[in-house]
């Protein structure tokens, strides 16, 4: 195979005169044509390339296998649980039955998917402890801006407008602060102890009459479980607040403990985390919201409830003055619910069970196993994902961003770098539960062999990716000024 050719762009591989379709002709009636607007007319034909259909199949197949995912290798992207995706989610997110329906559609007619949605809210409730979910939002940050709407208008419908703060750890996801101020509230910071969990020292000064309520991660971001969450539950609850959870690392939590139980009154549920449904690219997602006895009358309309009419159950659609209103256009992503419900189905109570214990012991594999030759901050037992403060000896000056970027000549994908912000060089890793113990001893001998490069070679560990189809790229400018398009690309004169 000539790899020059098939690393070319399409445009590169444009001819003159070449084609792989046919339009049909345009059946616009000329007074239809006339009606549109000049402005809005095209006035030359676009620049696109000229290729057959061979050569744009062969393009983007080779351009697919650029790409790294769950599918093609190991993902430890600490935070984010890139968890492997059954192909039996695909089959029935894809069944025929299922595609063909409008989301707009009569519930009379929809009645299978409305019981797709209402199972799955049930099935979390259940998991989560909690006592109604609504599956409306599109992602795990809508989720978090719904579920702080919920509290904000808990509030409300009490009268009790001075409670604007929501306290949030230092150690918190970026999302928290930043759906907290899309939703008009204001963030109060808690610092974190040398042990990762919520200092309840700094805490308790800050519980007044003013706090709507706390959002906590729990494990929280360093893989830590907050041990002093039953009191700091109690004291937020005292002074009037609500707890919140942030679903994200909800999947060490399955089978042991259930967020209802230890005091939260609202979460969301991130799908493509816990519940293996596709994650990355900025979407399709979901990001389901649940919350305690009491609340569900604010929940977003509108709500599926099931119904016994003339002996028989059926679904519809329900929707209330006293919610908070509507979120999105109707009742979120349902291609991911059906894939979050059959991942659920297929493993059952007895087998999801597993899913917590054995991630957290992956985690800790790997952690104990590299702790010699990683700065290891925080030690002790960690729970689904461990953060390393770079390598343990730094003389070399090799980064947590190059031992990031030689990972990729290796064909394993980088763990998440540079967060959380409590240490410098922070490198997290989260194995999740479906990798094998093969897997995770290669990465550790790949992990140790890049610790050993960086004494015995360091600029190859500097200047890495060396095998990769790019080498390394300057992230800021291209965060700046991103080149997007055909001409931007020739008038930069790459």
């Amino acid at each position: 195979m000539n790899n020059k050719f098939y690393g070319k762009l399409i445009f590169e591989l444009s001819q003159t005169g070449r084609q792989a379709y046919s339009l049909p002709k345009n059946e616009c009636s000329e007074y239809a044509l006339a009606c549109l607007p000049s402005h809005l007319m095209r006035q030359q034909a676009p620049l696109l390339p000229e290729v057959d259909e061979l050569s744009v199949v062969r393009h983007y197949i080779n351009m697919s296998n650029n790409n790294f995912g769950v599918d093609t290798g190991f993902y430890p992207l600490g935070s984010c649980t890139m968890k492997y995706n059954p192909r039996i989610n695909e089959e029935v997110a894809t069944h025929r039955e299922f595609v063909g329906l409008h989301p707009l559609q009569c519930s009379e007619t929809a009645q299978g998917a409305l019981a797709v949605y209402y199972c799955l809210q049930t099935c979390l409730a259940d998991i989560s402890g909690l006592s109604e979910f609504t599956l409306n939002p599109y992602a795990g940050a809508h989720g978090e801006l719904t579920g702080l709407m919920i509290m904000r208008g808990y509030h409300m419908e009490r009268g009790d407008l001075k409670r604007t703060k929501v306290i949030i750890p230092d150690s918190a996801h970026g999302t928290n602060p930043a759906s907290s101020a899309v939703c008009g509230l204001e963030v109060v910071v808690v610092k974190s102890r040398p042990d990762g969990t919520v200092d309840i020292d700094d805490l308790m000064p800050l519980l007044d009459e003013t706090i709507a309520g706390m959002m906590m991660t729990n494990p929280n971001t360093l893989g830590i479980f907050e041990h002093n969450i039953g009191k700091i539950a109690k004291a937020v609850h005292d002074c009037g607040g609500l707890m919140y959870y942030d679903g994200a690392n909800l999947n060490p939590m399955l089978g042991k403990v259930r967020p209802g139980d230890i005091g939260f009154d609202i979460m969301h549920i991130n799908l493509h985390k816990t519940f293996s449904t596709p994650h990355g690219g900025g979407g399709p997602g979901s990001g389901p919201v649940g919350v305690r006895a009491g609340l569900e009358h604010l929940l977003p309309n509108p709500r599926v409830v099931k119904v016994s009419e003339d002996g028989f159950e059926t679904f519809k659609l329900q929707c209330s003055d006293q919610s908070i209103g509507s979120i999105s256009a109707h009742l979120g992503n349902f291609g991911v619910m059906l894939r979050a419900l059959a991942y659920i189905l297929t493993m059952g109570r007895e087998q999801l069970k597993w899913v917590g214990p054995l991630a957290t012991l992956n985690a800790n594999y790997i952690k104990e196993s590299l702790k010699d030759v990683f700065e290891l901050p925080i030690s002790g037992v960690c729970k689904h994902e461990f953060v390393f403060d770079g390598l343990k000896d730094k003389t070399s000056g090799v980064t947590t961003l190059d031992v990031a970027k030689r990972l990729l000549d290796y064909g394993f994908h980088a763990p998440t770098i540079y967060f959380p912000l409590l240490f410098h060089e922070a490198l997290m890793i989260e194995p999740t539960e479906n990798e094998s113990k093969q897997t995770l001893d290669e990465f550790i001998h790949i992990m140790r062999q890049i610790a050993q490069e960086a004494k015995d070679d360091p600029e190859m560990v500097k200047t890495a990716p060396h095998n990769t189809p790019v080498r390394r790229l300057d992230d800021t400018l291209a965060a700046l000024h991103p080149v997007v398009t055909w001409r931007e690309l020739q008038a930069e004169n790459y």
